[in-house]
């Protein structure tokens, strides 16, 4: 039976060019109860952090395109996705590759092989360390984020309001499909309407306008 306490629906992005290593790593985390999205380099993460931004990254440091290096300088760089803990996996276990990952940007260096529960524990402290910020910053006052703005005449659907509540809560569309009794694709193209209609980029600020607007 699939375990589902520890993700709660935390959305991951796992990037490595051994697909074997993918696999195994998605199907143990999945099975912990991360929503799970995959790359193989650098550039196609970018290109997936474009559409969406996920609660945490695992990223592979050698990569062909675009290394684990250059892509954690770019998400560091961009205040979209500056916040979001980076966990690195990389065979390189010497000292200086450590130190010179941890100064990058990364959160967390593991050298491969490692066990999965450590790897489990690792996500676990990051993503709680990364509550622990934000309620403090947002109990600062003043400091936080300013509010999404969309367009004033935003008019969703029934089905749009429901599903958005649904995105509210950080469930995936997967879910949220088996919830509604409808296909992904319904739900996928739900989303991308909503999207369209507010002019925002990705669920994440989808669910922030819905819980600043009392649709959940």
């Amino acid at each position: 039976m699939k375990e589902t306490s520890a993700g709660n629906h935390r959305r991951l992005l796992l990037i490595d060019d051994d697909p074997n290593l993918i696999l195994l790593v998605k199907d143990y985390l999945e099975f912990r109860g991360y929503d799970v999205i995959t790359a193989e380099n650098g550039r196609e993460a970018l290109e997936v952090l474009e559409q969406e931004t996920p609660d945490m990254i695992i990223c592979d440091v050698m990569m062909p395109e675009m290394d684990g290096y250059s892509l954690v300088s770019a998400i560091r760089q961009d205040p979209k996705t500056s916040w979001v803990p980076v966990l690195f996996l990389s065979a390189k276990g010497q000292s200086q590759d450590r130190v010179k990952g941890l100064n990058i940007g990364a959160d967390v260096y593991m050298v491969k092989p490692f066990e999965p529960e450590e790897l489990v524990a690792q996500v676990e402290s990051s993503l709680k360390q990364a509550s622990r910020l934000i309620q403090h910053k947002d109990s600062k006052g003043g400091d936080s984020s300013p509010k999404i703005q969309v367009p004033f005449d935003v008019d969703l659907t029934p089905t749009e309001l429901r599903v958005v509540h649904f995105v509210a809560r950080g469930m995936a569309n997967r879910e949220i499909a088996e919830e509604l009794k409808v296909s992904q694709r319904t739900i996928e193209s739900h989303v991308s309407n909503m999207l369209g209609k507010t002019g925002l980029h990705n669920r994440t600020e989808l669910a922030r306008w819905a819980i600043e607007n009392g649709m959940a």
